[in-house]
């Protein structure tokens, strides 16, 4: 029997395509555009496997394939929330996802923007790019201090664990955690957070608020005008997760009006889409999806799909199986 065949959504790292085409049999989208639902069918119904990234929408239309091929959705990406797990499972395929390896350089990514959106960063940059600084003066661009604050830290997974860990012990920051479970005293303990039992009890007590949890249809829109409103004047809020994950409709009217101090997105709803209106917020710091944009996390992602696959034609479970 020849090598399992491969299909690959996007481009990887040169070191992880290389690897791939010495056990499979790899076709690459050499183009790197994103590609719709017609080829997602038709990549089903051709081969063994099918490497996606979180941008592809395995959705119910893309998987109601009759005799299809593919038996894995090798996911390239820690969220799986645009392959629906209902048709995966009728479809009789096996999803795994690339957890750990990008834990930290996100959580880096996020404290980046918890500085930039604080220290108005962003701001500054257009001005000194555009020509308009006119020099130092007492009142230019003042922000707000990071250290020592309050930061609400919503899903608490690797990703959340990683950003506690830096904003604890190095900003001294004060963390509170709301996640829908229970979690160990110890994990909370190494950071000195403590668990909070709701949104609406955390959000008017933090400083800074970062999203760290799932998307999917049940956290879909969980920033919204309410909660918005919850938050102090002066708090700023951060997205490094999913863009679903926030009201972008209701986000622009809390920046416009400035009942938030600001806020910082790596992430957009239905990007690459962006909504017009959060170009004018000049409180706002927007990044292209960023977070795991590392050579070493990127590389460590696809290595880590690449043993997904081995393990499943190997006749292993795959360790990370998450359908």
């Amino acid at each position: 029997m020849g090598k399992p065949t491969v299909f690959v959504t996007r481009r990887l790292p040169a070191a992880v395509e290389a690897q791939l085409q010495e056990r499979y049999e790899v076709t690459l989208n050499r183009t790197d555009r994103q590609l719709g639902l017609f080829q997602f069918r038709e990549a089903l119904r051709r081969y063994d496997a099918v490497v996606p990234t979180s941008t592809d929408w395995f959705g119910e239309d893309a998987l109601d394939v009759p005799g299809a091929r593919t038996r894995i959705l090798a996911n390239y990406g820690l969220g799986y929330a645009h392959i629906c797990e209902d048709a995966a499972k009728r479809m009789g395929v096996t999803v795994t996802n690339t957890p750990d390896v990008l834990s930290e350089c996100t959580a880096d990514l996020a404290m980046t923007l918890m500085l930039m959106v604080a220290r108005r960063a962003g701001e500054g940059e257009r001005e000194v790019r555009e020509g308009r600084w006119t020099g130092w003066r007492p009142t230019h661009l003042v922000g707000t201090k990071v250290s020592g604050k309050v930061l609400g830290i919503v899903g608490f997974g690797r990703v959340g664990r990683e950003v506690a860990r830096r904003a604890h012990h190095g900003f001294g920051m004060t963390i509170l955690v709301q996640d829908r479970v229970k979690i160990d005293l110890e994990l909370l303990a190494a950071c000195g957070a403590t668990q909070v039992d709701s949104l609406e009890a955390m959000l008017p007590l933090c400083d800074f608020v970062s999203l760290h949890c799932g998307g999917g249809p049940r956290n879909r829109h969980l920033i919204n005008n309410a909660r918005l409103e919850m938050m102090k004047p002066d708090a700023f809020l951060i997205n490094t997760a999913m863009g679903e994950l926030i009201d972008e409709r209701a986000l622009i009217q809390a920046l416009s009006f400035d009942t938030i101090g600001g806020a910082a997105l790596d992430v957009f709803d239905g990007e690459p889409r962006i909504a017009p209106d959060l170009l004018d917020c000049d409180n706002l710091v927007m990044l292209p999806h960023l977070g795991t944009a590392t050579r070493e996390a990127r590389e460590a992602m696809g290595f880590r799909a690449l043993d997904n696959l081995d393990d499943f034609f190997g006749g292993r479970p795959p360790r990370d199986r998450v359908i």
